[in-house]
């Protein structure tokens, strides 16, 4: 590879820190600069998926992603800002989602069962390719989570999150402070099976699909406005209220493993 006169000193902020090699966490480190690279080739180059990445100063000053440093310049490269907003300063990828709306990889179908069961609208198929998650992820404006760093770095994607654990109960402490989503759930609202609405449901219309002790101890049910499933408060739910109070202990105690 054929490199330009002088280099540029990088540093990246908080999780953008995953990405990169022990060396260069948490610290300033020389870069050689190949010719004509942007600022997108760099960040890439350094093994973060620009997707991750919202803000990129050059000696202090934001840029966009068509920025070609010229060498000898310091750049800062800062993670996305969903739970925050950063008013004028310019921006690197879209505003963030306000509504979060999910599409979750192959891999982490727990996790897509635990936004779910707390309200999340989760878009997942056990057989999606690459392809297919990143069109979803853009043509409906969902936050891409994944455990494949190379599908986040895909142009067509807008809004994603690498899940660094590999434990379901971390991943969602990690979604769920990442996109700062405690006081969004909606718990018992949405079908973990199947992503569908719950909705009220007359107690004598489901008698025939529930067990006879589960009807009789319970007053209310939901069932699945797409998949016909029926639900009621049970164990299930009382797992679900532990799981919430987990999530609320973690998050006010800075747990992070």
């Amino acid at each position: 590879m054929r490199w330009a006169a002088g280099s540029v000193v990088v540093r990246a902020y908080a999780e953008l820190n995953d990405f990169l090699p022990p060396p260069a966490r948490q610290r300033s480190f020389e870069v050689p600069l190949p010719l004509s690279a942007t600022v997108r080739d760099l960040v890439a180059g350094l093994g973060i998926p620009p997707v991750e990445v919202d803000l990129v100063l050059v000696d202090d000053e934001p840029v966009d992603w068509s920025y070609r440093p010229r060498g000898g310049e310091r750049i800062a490269i800062y993670p996305m800002f969903e739970s925050i907003d950063i008013g004028p300063i310019q921006r690197l990828r879209p505003k963030p989602l306000r509504e979060p709306r999910f599409v979750c990889d192959v891999h982490l179908g727990r996790l897509v069962a635990y936004l779910r069961m707390l309200g999340f609208d989760t878009w997942y198929e056990r057989v999606a390719d690459d392809a297919t998650l990143a069109s979803r992820a853009r043509v409906e404006r969902r936050i891409l989570l994944t455990r494949d760093r190379e599908l986040l770095k895909r142009r067509i994607v807008t809004h994603g999150y690498w899940v660094r654990s590999l434990q379901p109960r971390m991943q969602l402490l990690e979604v769920v402070r990442r996109f700062d989503l405690l006081g969004s759930m909606q718990p018992f609202t949405r079908c973990p099976r199947c992503n569908g609405i719950l909705e009220p449901v007359a107690r004598e219309d489901v008698r025939a699909r529930v067990p006879p002790r589960s009807w009789a101890r319970a007053e209310e049910f939901r069932q699945c406005a797409d998949c016909g499933q029926v639900y009621w408060y049970g164990t299930h739910c009382e797992r679900v209220e532990d799981l919430i109070g987990w999530l609320q202990r973690s998050l006010a105690h800075g747990v992070d493993r």
